[in-house]
């Protein structure tokens, strides 16, 4: 059975920082693109990072929304079988409520609010 279980949510002040973390069953994340998605009230979910599978050449392996390039991080532990986003220098409009995906199936999220 697949599952992915993210965490690592939270409230934090502007300019903070979080790292939300994908628990993933069921299958190994290193033999799988995976993603990051967000989405926040009122508006559609959009994407937010994502990681190639293992074997993915070097240039398709990491992507990143230009919202989010140079702030926030995507990285994967292949032994722990855990998916993370490193968030810094967060923002009002970082809060969403984030996602972990691979293909068609989706975490519960976590909730990621920035506010003073």
């Amino acid at each position: 059975q697949i599952q992915l279980v993210e965490s690592g949510g939270g409230l934090v002040r502007p300019g903070g920082s979080l790292t939300l973390s994908c628990a993933a069953s069921g299958f190994a994340v290193g033999d799988y693109s995976m993603r990051w998605y967000r989405q926040a009230p009122g508006q559609e979910r959009e994407f937010v990072a994502a990681i190639g599978a293992k074997e993915a050449p070097i240039e398709h392996l990491i992507h990143y929304a230009d919202s989010v390039k140079g702030r926030f991080t995507i990285a994967r532990d292949n032994d722990k079988n855990v998916v993370y986003l490193e968030m810094n220098n967060l923002n009002p409009d970082d809060t969403a409520v984030y996602y972990c995906t691979r293909n068609v199936f989706w975490g519960q999220g976590t909730q990621v609010t920035v506010s003073s």
